[in-house]
This record gives structure tokens, sequence and C-alpha cells, in this order.
């Protein structure tokens, strides 16, 4: 691909001119520095403001104004159904069916309510297997499941590292350790998108090596979601939990999501922490001892609907439905080979791109290590107008989403590397 571009303002002017997505740029606020809009890689970490989505809080707001309680029932968007007007965009999104996507509480909070459903671990089947240097969040969880069953973390976790001089897992390690763990494993648990390297894994071929030994496979989505398009439903995956603040634009401690495959929403038995707002809505109000979960992943909801915070994410997922995934995506692995091309060409600043190369084992980041000074980069960038972030040790992640984000962005971030770094 990289054979397609050459190094010029003009190019990047034409590859825009010919983008049918160019038009969502103007759907998002841009911070401002120095009086100019910055470039903004940072959806890796929180997405853009969507301009429609002051208007999808107010319409809450009046509603509450207006109706009060009776907006449980009443109003544009009656309160009692809320977290079910995002489930068609995210079930495309997620390759999943409707009735397996539920939008509730945050992402730590969902993986520990699905563990609790999905790790059920036995005296000989009791280890959970995961990327070393998964996410803390990820791996503090993990740690406290297996305490809460009375294991040791250092025993009952089986953590996969690269290999010796390399920093990218390689896949082939990571289905034999499963083969080699088969008869103890109860959880094979990854990270999508390796927060850190930007590498995205293969997810229906670890959830096959999972099954094929016995274990649940579930999935930490947060930085595929709105990021890859996705098939969970047919890749088998067991769960997944993602949130939404990222790619996916609803804001910061926006509601988080859930995908909990169909062979189980069905059941109304499986083991669960089990709150009012799970409950099934022919029987809820007749407030009855006996908890009779919905028959979807709704099911597992255990709160209120948190309606100020899924209002930013309904209206995102509005301009997700325009633009599409599927589109997304391949405007995504031109913007980040764009990006690449660009960056092998600066010879001033020395720094190793540490995200794999090829487009299908990666999403929109690259993840730039520095042996030295990486930190000193990433704030001169900062004060260059240049939003990235930084995580220790040495890497600055850049991540051009390709809903806000245009191929004159990534040329101007070059120029500013090139002129002042």
């Amino acid at each position: 691909m990289q054979n397609l571009f050459h190094n010029s303002l003009a190019l990047a002017r034409t590859l825009d001119s010919k983008d049918e997505l160019s038009e969502f740029k103007q759907q998002f606020y841009f911070p401002v520095y120095n009086e100019k809009e910055v470039i903004y890689f940072c959806g890796n970490s929180l997405g853009l403001q969507p301009k429609n989505a002051g208007t999808a809080i107010q319409a809450e707001l009046q509603s509450w104004r207006d109706l009060a309680v009776k907006g449980y029932f009443h109003g544009a968007n009656p309160w009692l159904y809320y977290q079910e007007y995002m489930k068609p965009s995210l079930a495309k999104i997620a390759g999943a069916s409707e009735n397996e996507v539920t939008v509730m509480n945050a992402l730590t909070v969902n993986l520990h309510l699905m563990m609790l459903s999905f790790y059920r671990p036995s005296k000989e089947r009791y280890k959970i297997l995961m990327e070393s240097g998964a996410f803390p969040s990820d791996q503090y969880a993990v740690e406290t499941q297996a305490k809460h069953h009375g294991f040791n973390p250092g025993d009952a976790i089986i953590e996969i590292s690269a290999r010796e001089g390399e920093k990218i897992l390689r896949e082939e390690d990571i289905v034999d350790a499963i083969g080699q763990h088969k008869n103890e494993l109860a959880l094979v648990f990854f990270g999508g998108i390796n927060y850190y390297t930007g590498q995205l894994f293969d997810i229906k071929k670890i959830t096959g090596a999972a099954h094929e030994a016995g274990a649940v496979a579930g999935w930490d989505l947060a930085h595929v979601v709105g990021n890859v398009p996705l098939q969970l439903h047919d890749w088998n995956v067991d769960f997944a939990i993602w949130c939404s603040y990222k790619y996916l634009n609803a804001g910061p401690g926006a509601a988080g999501g859930v995908f909990i495959h169909e062979k189980y929403v069905t059941d109304k038995k499986k083991q669960r922490l089990a709150g009012w707002w799970g409950n099934d809505e022919r029987t809820r109000f007749k407030m009855e001892k006996e908890f009779i979960a919905k028959p979807d992943a709704s099911g597992w909801n255990i709160s209120t609907a948190q309606v100020f915070n899924m209002a930013t994410l309904k209206a995102s997922l509005e301009i997700f439905e325009k633009a599409g995934i599927e589109k997304l995506r391949i405007k995504s692995i031109r913007l980040t080979g764009y990006l690449e091309f660009l960056l092998r060409q600066l010879k001033n600043i020395q720094f190793e791109i540490i995200t794999p190369e090829e487009p299908e084992r990666r999403g929109v980041q690259l993840s730039l290590f520095f042996k030295e000074k990486g930190k000193e980069i990433h704030d001169k960038m900062i004060e260059s107008g240049i939003i990235v972030d930084y995580r220790e040790p040495g890497v600055i992640r850049v991540a051009p989403a390709p809903l806000y984000c245009s191929f004159e962005d990534v040329y101007r971030f070059y120029e500013i590397l090139k002129d002042n770094f």
C-alpha cells in the first residue's frame, strides 16, 4: 500500500477530496490551541465530542423537566427502555444479533460481572490465560477474581509474553500455550487490541483454540469496538466487554457495552448477579421475590439505565449508522498506512514502530517506541498542537480515527515533526 503514497500536501488533499467520509469531520468539536484546531490523534484514549451530543442530552433534560417521572414511559425516548435504543447499531458494529448486546455500567464493572457468570473454576480447571502486559484494570480484575474464588493469582493466572527481543506476541505461542494448559484452563481472556503495542489479535483463532481446550473465551474490546469490524456471534465468542468513550465517542465515563453469545442469553438460570433492571418487564412491576431474567443480554442489566451517559452514546451511534463500520475500516487502513509511510520518511527522530505492519493485524493506532526521551518528545508534540498520548515505557500512541481525522491532518502531523523536532 505504501507504494500508493508520496510525500506531498497535494496528495493529502487529493485523498481527502476523494474520501466519501470526509464530511463527518465537521460533526465533531476539536479543541483549539494557539487559535488553531489541534491535530487530534488520541481517539484511542478519548474520542472527540459529537456536535449532536449536546442536543441529545438537552432532549433528556427536557423530558425530565416537562415529564418528571412520566419520562420513564413517555417523551421522545422513554427511559424504561433506554439501553435498548443502542442495540441495533452496536449489533452491527460487534457482528452480533440485537439480543446479544446491551449497554450498562462501565468496562471493569462489566468485566467483573461477566467473570462472575463465566469464570466458574473447579479444583481441576481454574486457570486463566491472558496476555502479559494487559491493561492494568484487566490485570486487577482477573487477579481479584482469582482471589475471590480462593486461588493464588500467581498460580491461577498464566501470562503469555512476547519472545525475547520481540514486542509483539506471536499467535502460535498463544495457541500453543492454550494447548499446553488445556486440562486446567477455565478461561482465556485477552484484549482484542493490546493497548500498548496496538496489536490486533486473531479473535476467531484464539477463541477456537480456547473452546478446543474446554475453556471459556472472553475479550476486552475497549480498543476494538468502533475501530475494527467484528463478527462476535460467528466467531463463537462467549462474552466481551468494552467502553464507549474511545472510538465510540460517547464521552468520559460513558456507559460500557457487553456481548453475550445467544447460546447463553436465553438461559434464564445462567449464573449472574441480578438486579431489578434485568428482570423481565412483563413481571418487573409485580415486585415479587423471584428474579426472572430477560431472555437476552439485557438480562444482565442490574441498575436503572444511565440515561445522560447513554444519551451521548446514542448520539454518536447515529453518526456510525450513517458512516458504516466497514467504510470506516477501509478509510482507517489507508489513513494509518499513509501515517506509517510518512513516519518512515522522518530522519530527525529516532523511534521504532512496534505495531504490526500488516493492516489485518492492527487498527488505527500506531505505537512509536522511543529508547530515550519519549516523554519529552510527547510533551513537545502537545506544545505543538498535536494531541497524542504516552505510555510507559517509551511509547507514544498515535491514532487517527477515521470519523474525524483527515489525510491532511496526517500530513500536518508529519510536517510538524519534520520541521520542529
